[in-house]
């Protein structure tokens, strides 16, 4: 960070992402592979990884699985939507707005917290424990679908676990309302995917708040990745814009609030959400919200349930280029395979939703910083953490971490 005159000119998040080559080692393997092996790319968010994937290769192929396939796959993001915010809210996240430096600490206190937080996330692990075979890297789905589906009796006795849920997350969205949130208002350029009707998890077309609409095909011709001298991690900008954009709650809420099902909905008007949402602190709201709605699909989704004929469609290979983009929990997960007529991959390429936000963080954190240049650095670095937290940038970013290194001129 470098500060001249008191004025902050400069921030950057120097972040360290050792090479993992997974756009590299999905080369040559077969069409049926990249849902098995991007699974592995996250263990808090698999099933965006596995969705985007199967949505791409799905559309090299020229398949769509829809009906009851389709629904299952909704309820299998539902229940990744469920356990990755409540880990963000009850662990990682609630803790800076109580007092304390982590969970652990805030369960000697609030015992009853942390336990609600942990059922929580329990039902949503059940939801991917039963769809996907296990609830980190689910080994259940398939190209064309599942290798197997669940009986209507195994669904009835979730639905039952889910009810409890649901209270529990509604009482959660009256819990984070009530915290105190610093003033901070973004005015980035939001990003996320629309499905009119309903709000967007698994599929969508793209959308920004200033007016942009393209599909999932042209996303690489709006969306930038570029490298920046200070970060390993690369940085996204829109083509043609002012460039920073973000993803994730906030983008999804204030894009698509109208679609929130009853339940959300009035849970959001009642924790004081408006339309829209621009301050990250009170991203804690919108994911809370955001359980309620997961919780409210699962529940609809279950209670409509008839076994398909068949667990999945046949996709047969061909050779083409498929392109696929879901909602994970931290926002847009961009995929893309270039197929031969065998169904080999010959190019993979695939854009998180962490690395589409840091050049946002960067500059939030330069307008957070601007009126706490009078603390310590001790209290400086607990307060820009706690701000980077807000974006729940991933597992190792929201918790703690930070080194600051300021440059007073």
């Amino acid at each position: 960070m470098r500060v001249v005159a008191d004025e902050v000119r400069e921030v950057r998040l120097n972040i360290y992402e050792p090479p993992r080559f997974f756009e590299a080692f999905l080369r040559g393997r077969s069409y049926t592979e990249p849902p098995d092996i991007t699974a592995r790319v996250c263990g808090i968010c698999p099933v965006a990884y596995q969705t985007s994937a199967y949505q791409a290769i799905e559309s090299a192929c020229g398949v769509q699985p829809g009906g009851q396939i389709a629904a299952l796959r909704r309820l299998l993001y539902c229940g990744e939507w469920i356990a990755s915010h409540a880990l963000h809210i009850y662990m990682l996240h609630a803790p800076d707005f109580l007092g304390y430096p982590g969970a652990v600490e805030m369960a000697a206190d609030h015992r009853d917290l942390v336990e609600r937080g942990l059922s929580l996330r329990r039902a949503g692990n059940a939801i991917m424990e039963l769809l996907g075979g296990r609830a980190v890297h689910p080994v259940n789905v398939r190209v064309g679908g599942f290798y197997a589906t669940p009986a209507p009796a195994d669904l009835a006795r979730l639905q039952v676990q889910l009810g409890s849920a649901l209270e529990a997350a509604l009482e959660t969205v009256r819990w984070v309302a009530a915290f105190q949130f610093p003033e901070l208002t973004v005015d980035h350029e939001l990003l996320a995917l629309s499905d009119p009707g309903r709000y967007p998890i698994e599929r969508g077309t793209l959308l920004t708040s200033g007016g942009l609409a393209f599909a999932a095909e042209e996303f690489e011709q709006h969306v930038i990745e570029e490298q920046v001298p200070h970060s390993t991690a690369l940085h996204a900008r829109l083509a043609g814009r002012d460039g920073t954009y973000l993803t994730g709650p906030l983008a999804r809420y204030t894009l698509n609030s109208q679609w929130l099902p009853p339940l959300a909905a009035d849970a959001a008007r009642a924790a004081g959400l408006r339309g829209s949402c621009r301050n990250p602190f009170r991203s804690i709201i919108v994911r809370a919200v955001e359980v309620v709605c997961a919780i409210e699909e699962a529940i609809a989704i279950i209670a409509r349930y008839q076994p398909p004929p068949e667990a999945s469609v046949r996709v047969t290979a061909r050779a083409g280029t498929g392109h696929g983009v879901s909602e994970a929990p931290r926002g847009v997960l961009y995929q893309r395979y270039d197929l031969d007529a065998a169904g080999i991959v010959l190019g993979a390429r695939i854009v998180p939703p962490t690395s589409q936000n840091q050049a946002a963080i960067e500059r939030d954190l330069a307008q957070f910083v601007q009126p706490r240049l009078g603390l310590d650095d001790e209290a400086l670095t607990r307060q820009c953490e706690q701000a980077i937290r807000s974006y729940d940038p991933c597992i190792s970013c929201a918790t703690h971490f930070l080194s600051l290194h300021m440059d007073r001129a």
